[in-house]
């Protein structure tokens, strides 16, 4: 297939100078997380969402999209990465500092994404957004003939301006043009974040079911809410969410609770269910792309009772116990101190921050978890706000 002439106007490049005044987390264009080895070499993002990771960055108020270093160039460093191996590594684009289908970052996107795809790759590769999508776009989505692309369309469904400038309109219309359009991509419904008070009740969810018929998956997670996002949220006089802030994300248990049985209790003409829903982006990634899921949380075997029969049993066939010696070498290697053991549930290792653990994970399709940062049972890798404390196999 063909792609469709794409307008080109590229983003003026950042002097070194106004580089170095970036926090180096920002200046840094990779960064491994969970769904994915992350490229970011855009930054900069007018929609002013109040709850946006980019405070934790320091470049919230960076409102105009620039970009550190060319496409070309970026995908170099993305594919010559330590951590990046061909056709496993899942990786993300722009999904940390800007917007990805924002009018003059777009072509930025495509060229990344042309650049992969003509290497042959066929990693999963992430897309993130809450903008609009058109049928233009669509068709050069489906240009892409190697990689595993996924589009997932943030939306929220939060009324209020001052936490989310955005209409969440914006974002529906997109989730339905993208998947009437589909056909080598896939699109998931990204429901986030769910604030109880906020966006929860009987009309917000029944509007998150509908939608849901809209996407391949559907996946619904919390708030993080930082340090960083609960100041300025005192600064600008917002209602505060919760009194604490967390390293992970906050999604209560009621909450929680009260979207499943949504979902369960709902069925259209036919007995049809409304969508799949999914507690972690990979599993509906996978999910979406018919696939095992390749953080292996099937090993957290209570974050599946929400997953249909089928995907259980396609995970459950692709979840392999690691040999213990091997890991162990790949570990020691990585720079891991203590005892490595290998659980049902996880890899558990000592000293090793995200990004080697993530390494880890993806290469066995099996979790990963820092002995020093338990997973308690049933929270699934939640903060534990929200949460009574409840007897089960927890994974440290």
């Amino acid at each position: 297939m063909t792609a469709p002439s794409v307008p080109r106007r590229s983003l003026p490049l950042l002097t070194s100078e106004q580089i170095g005044q970036l926090q180096p987390a920002l200046a840094d264009v990779i960064e491994y997380r969970k769904s994915g080895l992350s490229l970011n070499h855009i930054v900069g993002c007018p929609l002013e969402c109040a709850y946006c990771v980019r405070h934790v960055f320091g470049n919230f108020t960076m409102k105009t999209p620039k970009r550190l270093m060319s496409d070309e160039a970026a995908a170099a460093a993305l594919v010559n990465h330590p951590y990046f191996r061909p056709h496993k590594t899942p990786l993300q684009l722009f999904n940390r500092a800007t917007d990805a289908m924002l009018p003059v970052v777009k072509p930025h996107l495509y060229a990344v994404l042309r650049q992969l795809d003509d290497r042959g790759l066929t990693n999963h590769v992430l897309v993130i957004t809450r903008w609009r999508v058109s049928a233009e776009d669509c068709a050069v989505l489906n240009s892409f003939e190697n990689l595993r692309l996924t589009v997932l369309v943030t939306h929220s469904g939060i009324d209020n301006p001052a936490i989310e400038p955005v209409n969440s309109a914006y974002a529906a219309d997109s989730l339905r043009m993208l998947y009437e359009h589909a056909e080598r991509y896939r699109t998931v419904l990204y429901w986030r974040p769910i604030v109880p008070g906020l966006n929860d009740s009987d009309e917000h969810i029944e509007r998150a079911r509908e939608l849901s018929l809209h996407a391949h998956a559907t996946v619904f997670t919390g708030l993080f809410f930082r340090d960083e996002i609960k100041a300025y949220y005192e600064a600008n006089g917002l209602p505060e969410p919760y009194d604490d802030t967390a390293r992970r994300k906050i999604m209560p248990e009621l909450a929680e609770r009260r979207i499943l049985d949504a979902f369960d209790s709902a069925t259209l003409p036919g007995g049809k269910p409304w969508g799949t829903l999914f507690r972690k982006t990979s599993c509906g990634v996978a999910f979406a792309h018919g696939e095992a899921d390749y953080n292996g949380h099937y090993g957290v075997r209570e974050l599946c009772d929400i997953c249909p029969p089928e995907q259980i049993a396609l995970c459950a066939k692709a979840w392999v116990k690691p040999d213990l010696d091997e890991v162990t070498r790949e570990a020691r290697a990585l720079g891991a101190t203590g005892p490595v053991e290998i659980t049902d549930r996880a890899i558990v290792v000592e000293g090793l921050d995200e990004p080697p653990r993530y390494f880890l994970q993806h290469g066995h399709g099996y979790q990963c978890h820092d002995r020093t940062k338990p997973h308690h049972y049933r929270q699934h890798g939640r903060a534990s706000i929200g949460w009574a404390a409840e007897d089960g196999p927890d994974s440290p």
